[in-house]
């Protein structure tokens, strides 16, 4: 009985889901002005985190890639480092030219760019090799280009630095730990 009503249950809530899914959402409401728009988009702007919002979640994951390499934890090294490049370029997505203090166009997709075709391939690759001096010693240097596009960004007083503790207390960083403790 319990299986049966869990099916319609799951059914029901699929076609909850998927109705309206073969329908196509008008580029603007009828009878909208550019003022309506341009209103509405601003809403939906304000619904998305700021840049300094994703940075914070690029700081821990890379805080927490530290953590796993220290530990030749790999497969999760591994994990990390795909969410720190993921997060930054959602971080130069949502701002792609940042102006600096002298209103200078700064351009954070050449930045970022530049950081992933060096720094983020050669931490890939360290963690690849599992090769834990290495790892290490590319971690220290991608802080280094980390604070340079900050300084590019007009935003020095962001100072990264090798994390004293990771960012997620409740992750088991030992790669031979027995689940869950």
């Amino acid at each position: 009985m319990r299986g049966r009503v869990a099916l319609v249950v799951l059914s029901l809530a699929l076609e909850a889901v998927s109705s309206g899914c073969e329908r196509s959402m008008p580029a603007a409401p009828p009878g909208a002005t550019p003022e309506d728009l341009e209103a509405r988009v601003k809403a939906l702007e304000g619904l998305i985190p700021d840049q300094a919002h994703i940075m914070e979640d690029v700081g821990d994951h890379f805080a927490n890639l530290w953590f796993a390499g220290r530990a030749e934890n790999w497969s999760l090294a591994d994990f990390y480092l795909a969410e720190t490049k993921s997060h930054l370029r959602w971080a130069v997505r949502r701002i792609p030219i940042r102006k600096d203090n002298q209103g200078r166009e700064v351009n954070l997709v050449n930045i970022l760019d530049a950081f992933e075709n060096s720094q983020l391939v050669q931490l890939k690759q360290a963690v690849d090799s599992k090769e834990r001096a290495a790892f290490e010693a590319v971690y220290k240097e991608s802080l280094m280009a980390c604070y340079s596009c900050h300084k590019a960004a007009d935003k020095p007083y962001l100072r990264p630095r090798v994390p004293g503790e990771p960012a997620s207390p409740i992750i088991n960083f030992d790669p031979k730990a027995d689940w869950p403790l």
